[in-house]
């Protein structure tokens, strides 16, 4: 194995790890969340930014930051939900299994990622770079 095939392994152990820490619960509630606050923004940045009409001039930066400022808010409440979920998960006694869930969604959305990496990167002449042809993992996603 050469470094690209170890780069691939330690993508789908940091995010095992990650949600095994976090659980299934918060992991699957931050996707969600994320999905709201993406949605929300396309939704209510036209209306939100007219609120700062008089103090930002220009129309592009006014939209950014109207965006920016759903984002983060709609982010923060998440955050707030995801921690009073997991901390009910976790008083339910259903830590073990949320977590062992929380392991295989991680494995899961690890090995997304790196397929979408890599069929990204398949698109460049990266694809024909020594390192990418003599590894063992990347036909393997492919």
């Amino acid at each position: 194995m050469i470094w690209v095939d170890w780069l691939i392994v330690g993508i789908i152990a940091l995010s095992a790890a990650i949600s095994l820490i976090r659980g299934f619960v918060v992991e699957a509630l931050s996707i969600i969340i994320w999905v709201v606050a993406l949605w929300a923004a396309f939704q209510f940045t036209g209306p939100f930014a007219h609120t700062f009409l008089g103090g930002i001039e220009l129309p592009s930066v006014r939209l950014a930051v109207a965006a920016l400022i759903l984002i983060i808010a709609i982010l923060m409440l998440g955050s707030m939900l995801s921690w009073v979920l997991g901390r009910l998960v976790r008083s339910t006694g259903l830590s073990g299994t949320d977590r062992l869930l929380g392991a295989v969604f991680g494995i899961l959305r690890g090995a997304l990622t790196v397929v979408s990496l890599v069929a990204v990167a398949s698109w460049t002449p990266v694809c024909q770079d020594p390192w990418w042809q003599q590894s063992q993992l990347i036909p393997t996603v492919e």
